[in-house]
């Protein structure tokens, strides 16, 4: 395509200037006994390039919006001077003449637009880096097959596709530069960062991929009452054309609109809270990127349980998943926590695929076994009351153990934090005095009552069988090993049936208090001071919750089999 090799070279450009400035600052200067400055001017370097880098993207357009946006979320590989600077990018763009979109359309439909639809409107509802979107109105023949009349009409940008190709071009080129750098390539695994961003960005420039989405996430999530999707019109829809029922309604975070509406928005922000929960943790299929611009409040009139609204989400194109290879890491992570055993928590960890091969986990499972030591006995309303102190103190302490790892979550991790995050915020701006703990609590454990103990036989059971074989060690030397691992060399010596008694109680608090508590309250605690740190210790919170969950679906689904 016309210009498409000034793009190549231009990202190109940009990329090698960026690389040989860290290698200038953060290799040579160090070696020639400059390392003070290396540091003192780092901060201010990271914020320029990342400022250099929105201005290129806002330019170009195209995927390197997209690149800032996938980049912004990566609190486990950047610093947080750069994903803050990214955050600010906004996918909004310059909309295409209409001519064009409505030759594109055209082509795609097989028919004019004037037979296709019973109007379009010119004018944009919203002009994106990959496409547009205009309202226009079914012809009365699909309308009266549809059952509605207004529509919105998504059309991609003409030209997008040469254009994310040459883009992932330029990235997998740089991708392959940064991999030959082994202080890049013990921390990030950069090839494989860039093909999981192709797939994402694949998907987001399929519209039929988006419309099977939506379909599915109507048959699993959306049920009417609290929650639903627009419909999809396949006639009208194909790769690059999307045409889909116009829902637009009062938007979520809209707090006037609401009380105008007579809907409360504390009511808002519990519900919503609690959908997004179902979505996460029922079948592991959710709406991905639940931002205020996606989610709609839809008023109706009062339904059999006395409901006036319901929930309307849009632009599925970015979807998590669960997968089903994550299980086996994370029972192991799940007993490990049950035995507060940080060596087995790292273990898990490395399963599941957080941390690269390349890691050293000395340092951090000690981390782990001090967490735990702390905080791992404490219920909800303790770890509420726990000084912000102690947790900035524990930051301090092992904050750079853990962000010297080579740390790399798998996408749909990122998309799990992602979601969360979004609803946090989104729930707080719609009544201050929300807290996302409040929410999480009662939903865990009606999760683990529904679930009726069946993880917690399972768990009990191998971590009572580990306990048999641990009281053939003398318990001298048992507890020696123990006080090593923390770092400490001091010998005591509990008895056998000490030990199992707290091995008991930790059992039986196990979701409650040793593992998704300690470690999800501490991350959003730890946020606020240090957004990496925090952030891996959420993502830790999340893979024995899930395995909670998603080993209760399984165990109900076989005891319904027999």
């Amino acid at each position: 395509m016309p210009g498409g090799r000034a793009r190549y070279r231009r990202i190109l450009r940009f990329s090698a200037r960026a690389i040989a400035q860290a290698w200038w600052y953060e290799l040579a200067l160090p070696r020639l006994g400059l390392r003070r400055v290396a540091d003192r001017t780092r901060a201010h370097r990271l914020q320029v390039t990342a400022r250099r880098f929105r201005a290129l993207a806002v330019d170009l357009g195209g995927l390197m919006i997209k690149v800032g946006q996938f980049l912004s979320s990566r609190l486990d590989v950047l610093p947080p001077e750069v994903t803050a600077e990214l955050e600010q990018l906004q996918d909004e763009v310059p909309p295409v003449p209409f001519p064009e979109i409505r030759a594109l359309a055209e082509a795609e439909l097989g028919v004019p637009l004037s037979r296709a639809f019973a109007a379009v409107d010119e004018r944009p509802l919203a002009a994106a880096s990959l496409g547009q979107a205009h309202r226009a109105r079914l012809a009365p023949e699909d309308a009266a097959l549809a059952g509605f009349e207004a529509v919105v009409l998504k059309v991609q940008r003409p030209g997008i596709d040469a254009i994310v190709e040459i883009d992932l071009a330029a990235l997998r080129r740089v991708a392959g530069w940064l991999s030959r750098v082994r202080i890049v390539s013990d921390r990030v695994d950069m090839p494989a960062l860039v093909e999981e961003f192709a797939h994402t960005s694949s998907d987001e420039i399929d519209y039929v991929h988006e419309a099977a989405n939506a379909e599915r996430f109507t048959a699993n999530i959306a049920d009417g009452a609290r929650v639903g999707a627009p419909e999809i019109v396949w006639e009208r829809t194909t790769r690059r054309v999307l045409t889909l029922a116009d829902v637009t309604a009062i938007k979520v975070n809209d707090v006037a609109a609401l009380r105008a509406a007579g809907i409360d928005p504390a009511e808002v922000a519990t519900e919503f809270a609690a959908v997004m929960f179902d979505q996460l943790f029922g079948d592991g299929f959710f709406h991905a990127d639940p931002h205020p611009g996606n989610i709609f409040v839809t008023p109706h009139p009062p339904d059999e349980a006395g409901r006036t609204w319901r929930f309307t989400f849009i632009d599925f194109g970015m979807m998590g998943q669960v997968p089903e290879g994550l299980r086996r890491g994370l029972r192991r992570v799940v007993i490990a926590v049950a035995a507060r055993d940080g060596r087995g928590l790292v273990a898990g960890i490395q399963e599941v695929g957080v941390l690269l091969p390349s890691a050293d986990t000395a340092d951090l499972e000690r981390a782990l076994t001090q967490l735990f030591a702390r905080f791992g006995g404490m219920g909800f309303a303790e770890l509420q009351e726990v000084d912000p102190r102690e947790f900035r103190d524990f930051a301090d302490e092992f904050g750079e153990v853990v962000r010297s790892l080579p740390f790399q979550f798998p996408e749909d991790f990122l998309l799990i934090i992602r979601a969360m995050s979004l609803t946090s915020g989104l729930c707080s701006a719609l009544d201050p005095s929300f807290n996302i703990w409040n929410a999480v609590e009662p939903y865990a454990q009606r999760l683990l009552s529904e679930e009726s103990g069946g993880v917690v036989r399972d768990v009990g059971a191998r971590a009572w069988g580990a306990v048999r074989g641990l009281a053939a060690v003398p318990g001298r030397l048992d507890e020696l090993l123990t006080r090593v691992e923390e770092g400490r060399l001091e010998v005591q010596s509990p008895s056998v049936e000490r030990r199992l008694g707290r091995l008991e109680q930790g059992l039986r608090r196990l979701v409650s208090a040793v593992l998704f508590a300690a470690l999800f309250v501490g991350g959003i605690a730890l946020r606020a001071q240090d957004a990496v740190f925090g952030t891996i210790v959420m993502a830790l919170s999340v893979p024995p919750l899930l395995h909670a969950v998603l080993a209760g679906i399984g165990s109900r689904r076989s005891r319904s089999r027999r």
